[in-house]
């Protein structure tokens, strides 16, 4: 029986018929990796639009929710958490302050910024996190608990040799 294909195989076959001589052979990993983040992405979208949410938002009212109370973070904590730039994070965290689900309190330390989840953000960020984690189970439904277990191993040990480790 032959085996279902995927967009990487076709891609897989084109290079190695107009440039034989490249070993396009990480294709087969990075493409995959690449192509199911960006669909993992869209599923993830849609599932947060039901809640009138993007995911970057989700990801900040989760962040500062998983650390427990007061349920607040710097923003430079965020930043390291988030991976993104000290810009994005100010501009993340304007809009959902706007939204009133986070604010900012002062710090001791006045050249820090702290940023608060609101009841408002607490209750939001509760009701999302539920139908969330249904989406990743459907997403990962077609794998065995065995798989999965690989999956996990694999994925982390080339996290870790990229450099990734916990913020704070």
């Amino acid at each position: 029986m032959a085996r279902e294909r995927d967009a990487v195989d076709r891609i897989s076959e084109q290079w190695a018929t107009v440039r034989p001589d490249v070993d396009s052979s990480p294709l087969a990993v990075i493409g995959r990796v690449s192509r199911l983040s960006r669909l993992v992405d869209r599923r993830l979208a849609e599932s947060f639009a039901r809640f009138d949410l993007e995911a970057w938002m989700y990801d900040v009212l989760a962040t500062l929710r998983r650390g427990g109370e007061p349920y607040e973070l710097t923003a430079g904590e965020l930043v390291a958490q988030a991976m993104v730039t000290t810009g994005a994070i100010t501009n993340r965290i304007d809009k959902l302050e706007q939204r009133g689900l986070v604010e900012r309190v002062a710090a001791a330390d006045r050249r820090k910024v702290i940023v608060r989840l609101t009841p408002a953000g607490r209750q939001l960020v509760d009701e999302v996190v539920g139908p969330h984690m249904e989406v990743e189970e459907e997403i990962l439904a077609p794998l065995s608990p065995r798989q999965r277990d690989e999956l996990v191993r694999l994925l982390r040990a080339t996290l870790l040799a990229l450099g990734d480790r916990p913020a704070g």
